[in-house]
């Protein structure tokens, strides 16, 4: 069966359509993929968690860059985070290092708020935290470090 032109430009337009109805059904942000806040961050290419938190931020109007690396050891100590608050996947935004599954809410107070810290950091990988969805949610700290090393809750879930 040979489709006309005419008939794929139709059914084009027609899944364009409802790909723009399911996005606002299921809350994802209005925000074109070419606007939003640039958000850098670093993750292993095998990281399932991971790629769900960087589409939590993209859905909450981030610009993300991903870069996919086998070891993101190097950038966490580049960027100064504490060994004690590291998780899977490090990020760069407005100045400030994100390591973890920080919620983007957070993310945007910081944003807003400008405190005088070098990050925020949700240390591990508790359940129920933006990436990390499942059968429960453990409640968690966001941590706000300094560049010397102290630390302080920022938020709590």
């Amino acid at each position: 069966m040979t489709t006309t032109r005419r008939e794929w430009l139709r059914a084009s337009v027609a899944a364009l359509v409802a790909a723009g109805a399911s996005a606002r059904v299921l809350g994802a942000s209005q925000v074109p993929m070419t606007s939003g806040t640039p958000i850098e961050i670093w993750k292993t290419p095998t990281c399932g968690c991971c790629k769900m938190w960087v589409d939590h931020m993209r859905t909450a109007g981030f610009r993300p860059t991903v870069h996919d690396m086998n070891d993101v050891s190097p950038i966490k100590r580049k960027l100064g985070v504490p060994s004690s608050l590291e998780s899977c996947h490090t990020a760069i935004v407005g100045g400030y290092t994100i390591e973890g599954h920080v919620p983007a809410d957070v993310v945007r107070q910081a944003l807003k708020d400008r405190p005088k810290i070098a990050g925020l950091a949700v240390a591990g990988m508790p359940m129920g935290s933006p990436g990390m969805e499942g059968p429960r949610k453990d409640p968690y700290n966001v941590v706000a470090f300094e560049q010397n090393g102290r630390t302080s809750v920022f938020a709590k879930r």
